[in-house]
């Protein structure tokens, strides 16, 4: 993957902080306990934790489902300040028939 995710080139983005506080709130010890409580593979959580991958909507709702906090806390422990979400250029077009 050549092009940086727009979220991870954020310099306030640390996955870290929210991965953390997640494993404080639920009493986990450690990032497999965690991926086990969403339900994902561990690889996610480590490629999350290495800014490899985004935080993704259905995980940020898995994490909410989870935990009990608001999306909207989530996505401040990370760092996500964007106001506004934008689809990509070709969801929410209809298919050429």
């Amino acid at each position: 993957m050549d092009e940086q995710h727009p979220l991870t080139s954020q310099l306030e983005y640390n996955p870290d902080k929210l991965l953390d506080a997640l494993l404080d709130r639920l009493v986990l010890k450690n990032d497999a306990a965690l991926a086990r409580a969403l339900e994902v593979a561990p690889p996610v959580i480590s490629k999350i934790r290495h800014r490899r991958l985004p935080v993704g909507a259905s995980i940020l709702i898995r994490m909410h489902e989870v935990s009990n906090l608001p999306i909207r806390e989530l996505r401040d422990l990370m760092g996500d300040r964007r106001q506004k979400y934008r689809l990509s250029d070709v969801q929410g077009k209809p298919k050429d028939a």
